[in-house]
């Protein structure tokens, strides 16, 4: 038998939710736009501007919660295919992409595997930086219906994407998703993931991504360094 060959990196669904209100959302206007689905046709990107005044980077989808959501460094979630595929067989149900909140479903990518400033290009124009990973919530929780859902993602390990935009562009399902851009370190978006949530002590070593980390995470980072060097 021919092995099969690894799937062409590619883009499966581009995904956006309009406002719908929710009772298990913190958002101060009580909706969410967590509840995405496919698009149809080419869907521009662009950088929505900085956190808290800028929301989605995809045209057409709504972020309700300003606050924690949005904005230039977040302009993009991402997740892999394969990772939906994997919850469908733990949790005995289909995902369809979009599943969880994501406006990028990948096939062929190591998306929580991705180097921190690692860059892909999507389509002929699109171009997007990898900054961190997605910290479970509350509203990711009620939306999923799952028991000890944050508990259960958080230990998984495996958070999908936060991505900035480079350069702006249209995209849409069956486009090639292309590594045009690799750093030199090893600050993966599952070791920011962690570094964030479980495992503390690993913040240290997300500095060598530099300004390319998302400004939240290289505040933690620079802050848990400069405490224990105090302590010394």
């Amino acid at each position: 038998m021919t092995p099969m060959e690894p799937a062409r990196p590619s883009l499966l669904s581009v995904n956006a939710g309009r406002p719908k209100a929710v009772e298990y959302t913190d958002a101060p206007t009580g909706t969410t736009g967590i509840d995405k689905r496919p698009v149809d046709g080419p869907v521009l990107i662009s950088d929505p501007g900085p956190k808290g005044t800028g929301g989605s980077g995809v045209a057409g989808d709504a972020v309700c919660d300003l606050r924690h959501h949005g904005g230039s460094d977040q302009a993009v979630y991402a997740f892999a295919r394969e990772e939906l595929d994997a919850w469908e067989r733990e949790l005995g149900r289909p995902l369809g992409n979009g599943a969880f909140g994501e406006n990028l479903t990948t096939r062929g990518v190591e998306v929580s595997g991705a180097l921190i400033g690692e860059r892909w290009r999507i389509g002929p124009d699109l171009v997007l930086e990898v900054t961190s990973g997605r910290i479970p919530c509350r509203t990711f929780a009620g939306h999923v219906e799952e028991p000890r859902w944050v508990r259960r993602f958080t230990q998984a390990a495996a958070p999908g994407a936060y991505l900035r935009v480079i350069e702006p562009g249209a995209v849409r399902a069956g486009d090639p998703v292309e590594i045009v851009h690799r750093p030199d370190h090893d600050v993966t978006v599952e070791r920011e993931f962690l570094a964030s949530t479980t495992r503390r002590e690993l913040l240290p070593g997300l500095l060598a991504a530099g300004e390319a980390l998302h400004p939240e995470s290289l505040r933690a980072a620079r802050a848990y360094v400069a405490t224990y060097a105090a302590g010394d």
